[in-house]
């Protein structure tokens, strides 16, 4: 939430961060670093509680036949002739190749590992610091232009046109450089599975993985950072609207409690529909007949595409589109005349000159742009029927929700079908006849590891009427019972921008469930209708229009209002609707968008609505009984934080960063949000901590604080308990030395004699671990801990399967406790964080991950809707829009109303 306002002539930028006091000012010319003050910690102990379990996990051993020698590490320049420097996506691999082949010997016989750009591995060192090589390759450039089969160069085709011996060549000479960089100790692998710190670790596991990167690449495969996808049709699904999803693998080199092991997933990426460029133009617009295609779209995104052309088999790349249709875009043709084939420039159209000079029958490009293959100053245009897009292209732009739907339907795999296509995998890339692989000494098993896992019983849940169960297979339900804290509901009103809802049906089935819950729910006091007249408005008059109407309906703001949205999930209402109700009215809202009406259904909507209202759907008993080793005695505070980031292709959007905080203390279940805007793509969280003035700060934390304090009887936490989600293991420094500063910043700030104990805890979903078991069709069951055998060898890491997997392979969930200064064992911390998954308040499932972090993930999706920042202007934010000095300003969230912003609005 924003920030309490001021006036813009009082409200300046931050100061910059305070400089810590063992910082060494850098020198100029010398780049310095200091040591980070804390480090991720080691592990205390392993966990013992629970059922033990055998599993298998997608990892397999790895062995290094020496550990006493070195990793070379080489840059390489590519120079053309003239001295220019080589440019282009996969020319370099073509390239050293080629250099491989010619020049053995002068490379001593030696196999190296080349990352495609700028580095080069091999085992062991060269006799010379710096080699240079000279050599010829062919058709280096996959965007050609001044060719014969498309008007290009001066904008004539007629040069290609002459006699076949005067075309110039398209071999070129390059120059190549290979310079000595530094050393990569293999020792420094052995080293990190000793358990010992070593800076060279992370240096000396990139060149394994290149290894298999540029195994993929010798196969032909699109590689997609540590991930790689074969061109096999049965490995497409299609997406709808000219995408596909091609299923491919992740291979990675892990280091584990039980040595180096390589873990390889199923992994999918999406790729543009391969075939005609028309058909995918068709089918990417919803449109059935090419004129009606809008082509400035199509420009967008058919830039840097490759494709293949028809007539003469050749490849290129789309630089654009030609501003007038094929039947009228000209260029300057010189006609052959005389014995040496010179003649007079004349204008000639490009569908003339592929008609007339080329002989080829054009069915329907008359019309429609030319694609342009050329260079901004020398285009070289072609018909688009001639033109076919190749297959194994990306497509990085945001999928729709049916294209994301289809997507997560189509690349779902059951445990023993994962399995069985990574034993396949592993059989076809065949890493034991890799010569690289051979010659570095390394070896990789074929079985899946075997681990010792546990499963933890399921956290007892208190309902209403004092009545207690424990959930089975990580999933309950309300049938007979009763909300253990039922909110009811006297005043609350309709709104209804959909004319296909019966309203009257939909009020008795909630009236009548929520008695059954124990929720008392008057009759709506009124039924909003929006108007046929409106519905064709932009949606933020659609929701001014509606809101004039209610407030002359209503004399005060009712607790509730149901809005019924006219389309499910991707309503433009939705956002508006969103923040008029809790930025300018300060009404809890419940959005729906019913098609099937059922007694579920309308049990999953009173517990959105009786958590955002301040009650309480289950709690843990433990938490109900004060009995939480080390959170229910001493006073706790637990955080959920994350960044939502925009989506792909839109780096111009803000980031949205969102801190959750328990509140009521002693309770766990109970949170409130706070959420700001900051850089795009910026992961670590620049506001928690944001001095105003001596006495002032408007951050995150202290917002979070003084509602704990107030709520929690006048008692500031002895200990805070943080998860944070989305950051990398390279960032896992970032977290305990920037952002625990400023939480610590922040706790001074307010009283200067408050020193709270902190564990940090970090939660990764984004992995590629897997666990199954042996023999069994079904997932792991809701509840396995696994914190030996695949984790970190010295880390304090664990995974945890809380939720049940109904359909694919499930996700465990991989904790990393950088920090624990309040002293949890290895069981009570496991027991506590498995417990979190049960908190979650919209749903009767246990969640993938704690409830913090998923409640930290809604609150940000959910203010991201607020407002479509590309529109926004200065005046439409709710001060004046600043970010930390230096940095570019960003638009801030509107604040949320006084009489919502405690609440779970986000539920």
């Amino acid at each position: 939430m924003g920030s309490p306002s001021h006036k813009g002539s009082e409200y300046l930028p931050p100061p910059p961060p305070t400089i810590p006091p063992n910082v060494v000012p850098i020198q100029s010319g010398k780049v310095a670093a200091p040591a980070p003050k804390r480090l991720p910690m080691a592990r205390r102990n392993h966990g013992t509680k629970g059922t033990p379990m055998t599993l298998l996990t997608n990892h397999f051993e790895v062995r290094m036949r020496q550990t006493e020698g070195y990793f070379c590490h080489y840059s390489v320049a590519l120079f053309y002739e003239d001295g220019h420097p080589v440019d282009g996506k996969g020319i370099g691999r073509k390239i050293l190749d080629k250099v491989h082949e010619t020049y053995s010997h002068e490379l001593e016989g030696k196999h190296f590992a080349y990352d495609g750009e700028k580095s080069l591995f091999t085992l062991g060192s060269f006799q010379r610091k710096k080699l240079e090589f000279t050599i010829v390759v062919e058709d280096l450039s996959s965007n050609r232009t001044a060719r014969n089969d498309s008007p290009g160069g001066d904008g004539s085709p007629s040069e290609g046109d002459r006699k076949r011996m005067r075309r110039p060549s398209r071999s070129k000479v390059i120059r190549v450089e290979i310079s000595y960089a530094a050393k990569i100790p293999m020792q420094a692998i052995a080293n990190a599975l000793r358990g010992q710190e070593t800076e060279h670790f992370q240096e000396a596991m990139r060149v394994l993985d290149i290894i298999l990167r540029q195994n993929a690449a010798n196969q032909g495969c699109l590689l997609v950072r540590q991930s790689f996808f074969h061109n096999n049709p049965r490995n497409f699904a299609d997406l709808g609207g000219g995408v596909m999803g091609c299923r491919g693998f992740h291979s990675s080199f892990r280091a584990t409690q039980s040595g180096l092991s390589l873990n390889m997933d199923v992994s999918t990426t999406m790729i543009v529909k391969p075939g005609t460029v028309v058909n995918f133009l068709l089918a990417n617009q919803n449109v059935r007949e090419p004129h009606q295609i809008d082509w400035n779209k199509a420009k967008r995104v058919l830039k840097n595409l490759r494709i293949n052309t028809n007539h003469s088999n050749t490849e290129y790349k789309i630089t654009g589109l030609s501003d007038l249709p094929c039947n009228q875009q000209t260029f300057s043709f010189k006609q052959k005349s005389g014995h040496n084939g010179d003649g007079d420039a004349i204008e000639i159209t490009v569908y003339e000159y592929f008609v007339n000079n080329r002989h080829i029958k054009l069915e329907y490009s008359a019309d429609f742009p030319c694609i342009n293959v050329g260079k901004p100053k020398r285009a070289s245009y072609i018909p688009l029927e001639l033109c076919t897009l190749v297959s194994l292209q990306r497509y990085t732009k945001a999928l729709s929700n049916q294209q994301r739907a289809s997507l997560v339907e189509k690349s779902r795999q059951k445990p023993q079908e994962r399995m069985g296509a990574l034993t396949e995998a592993m059989k076809r890339n065949n890493y034991g006849a890799d010569q690289m692989l051979r010659s570095f000494g390394v070896s990789i098993g074929s079985q899946f590891t075997q681990v010792e896992g546990r499963t933890l019983p399921a956290p007892r849940l208190k309902v209403g009427n004092g009545e207690d169960f424990f959930p089975r297979g990580g999933r309950w339900n309300f049938n007979n019972k009763k909300l253990v804290e039922p909110m009811q509901i006297k005043w609350w009103a309709i709104v209804n921008f959909s004319a296909r809802c019966d309203i009257r049906s939909l009020c008795n089935n909630l009236i009548r469930c929520g008695e059954m819950k124990g929720m008392h729910i008057n009759n709506p006091h009124e039924v909003f209708e929006e108007s046929n007249q409106f519905r064709r408005e932009a949606a933020p008059i659609r929701v001014e229009r509606m809101f004039e109407i209610i407030k002359k309906k209503l004399p005060w703001p009712p607790q509730l209002l149901l809005c019924i949205l006219p389309e499910r999930k991707n309503s433009d209402i939705y956002g508006p609707w969103k923040r008029k109700n809790l930025s300018e009215a300060g009404i809890v809202t419940q959005c729906i968008a019913p098609t099937k009406v059922n007694d579920q259904y309308i049990t999953n909507v009173l517990l959105k609505i009786n958590a955002k209202l301040g009650g309480m759907n289950s709690l843990l008993t433990v938490e109900h009984s004060r009995s939480i080793p080390l959170v229910s005695k001493p006073v706790t505070m637990i955080l959920g934080m994350d960044v939502s980031h925009g989506s792909p292709g839109r780096s111009d959007l803000p980031s949205i960063a969102a801190v959750v905080s328990s509140r009521q203390w002693p309770s766990i279940s109970r949170y409130r949000a706070s959420v700001r805007t900051q850089s795009p793509k910026v992961e670590m969280i620049a506001n928690l901590f944001k001095p105003g003035s001596e006495t002032e700060d408007y951050g995150i934390i202290r917002e979070l604080f003084v509602d704990f304090y107030s709520t929690s009887g006048k008692r500031k936490p002895e200990n805070i308990i943080i998860f944070r989600d989305g950051v990398s293991e390279s960032q896992f420094n970032q977290v305990l030395n920037i952002e625990l500063d400023q939480i610590i910043e922040a706790s001074k700030f307010l009283d200067e004699k408050w020193s709270p104990k902190f564990t940090v805890i970090v939660a990764q979903k984004n992995h590629h671990t897997k666990f199954f078991q042996s023999g069994r069709p079904e997932n792991v069951p809701p509840g396995t801990v696994v914190d030996k055998g695949v984790c970190h060898p010295r880390n304090n890491d664990f995974y945890l399967c809380a939720h049940a997997g109904m359909i694919g392979t499930s996700r465990p969930t991989h904790y990393h406790v950088l920090q624990d200064e309040i002293g949890f064992s290895a069981d009570d911390l496991q027991e506590l964080v498995h417990s979190l998954s049960y908190v979650y308040q919209r749903s009767t499932t246990a969640v993938s991950v704690v409830a913090p972090i998923c409640y930290a993930h809604l609150a940000a999706a959910q203010m991201s809707q607020f407002i479509k920042f590309d529109e926004m202007s200065d005046t439409s934010s709710s001060h004046n829009a600043m970010t930390s000095a230096g940095s570019i300003p960003v638009p801030e969230l509107p604040v949320l109303h006084e009489r919502v912003c405690n609440s779970m609005f986000f539920c």
